[in-house]
């Protein structure tokens, strides 16, 4: 018996990095698994392997920020599985640069993948998980929404603007049985991050197989306890007074 038996889990950003990682783990526990992201090859990638664990699998090539595109993914699932039981936003862009030469088409990207994303996923799931009992969101944000780094305003504001969205739709969802929750990583040791090499070799990292337990410690827990914000990063990595 695994801790997410006959749960379908709807997984954005799952092509990669740690969606990729959720993913795996989701599936060793018994759940089923639908893949979202833009890119068709990665998702395929990600399908391959969770089958191997038997993981019950529909991969849904799906933009998050396209209103249509998000209906369509949340219909597919409903016509494969008929229910929705937990969705992890965690499509996500990263990009920066200092505030006086940010552009427009810069702060617009981040924003709509970060923000109109989770949204626009969390409504069509707010909907569904209403109408079927209950159901749990957890949405990927980042210490980010607590202590900045430098350069990186759009990341920074759409990561305090997560918070936002989960505690609004925690009180929204709470008669309702639908429970909402962030979860913040620290360094987590991605393929961006490693083909980037600098963070890498000069900061303390934790992979993303490590931060998936955390995730699934989340998913794991019965819809009347939440963990309405979680923390979780490589113990020595500055936090605390950084800046």
């Amino acid at each position: 018996m695994g801790q997410l038996d006959d749960k379908v889990i709807i997984i954005t950003g799952a092509g990669t990095g740690i969606g990729k990682g959720m993913a795996r783990a989701f599936a060793k526990e018994g759940a089923s698994l639908v893949l979202a992201s833009r890119n068709q090859a990665h998702l395929d990638e990600t399908a391959q392997e969770v089958r191997g664990y038997g993981a019950r699998t529909l991969v849904v090539p799906t933009d998050v920020t396209d209103e249509q595109a998000v209906i369509a993914l949340f219909a597919k699932t409903m016509d494969e599985f008929g229910r929705v039981d937990v969705l992890i936003n965690n499509s996500g862009a990263f990009d920066g640069g200092p505030l006086d030469q940010l552009s427009l088409e810069t702060w617009l990207k981040v924003l709509h993948v970060n923000l109109t994303g989770p949204f626009l996923c969390s409504r069509e799931a707010m909907r569904i998980m209403k109408a079927q009992g209950g159901g749990r969101i957890i949405n990927v944000g980042s210490i980010s929404a607590q202590m900045p780094r430098m350069n990186s305003a759009p990341y920074t504001t759409t990561k305090h603007g997560i918070v936002g969205l989960t505690k609004a739709a925690a009180l929204e969802g709470r008669d309702y049985n639908v429970v909402v929750s962030a979860l913040h990583p620290g360094n987590v040791l991605t393929e961006r991050r490693s083909a980037g090499g600098r963070d890498a070799d000069q900061e303390p990292m934790m992979t993303v197989d490590e931060l998936a337990q955390v995730a699934l410690t989340m998913c794991a827990l019965p819809l009347h306890v939440n963990v309405l914000e979680a923390i979780a990063l490589p113990t020595t990595q500055k936090y605390v007074g950084r800046g």
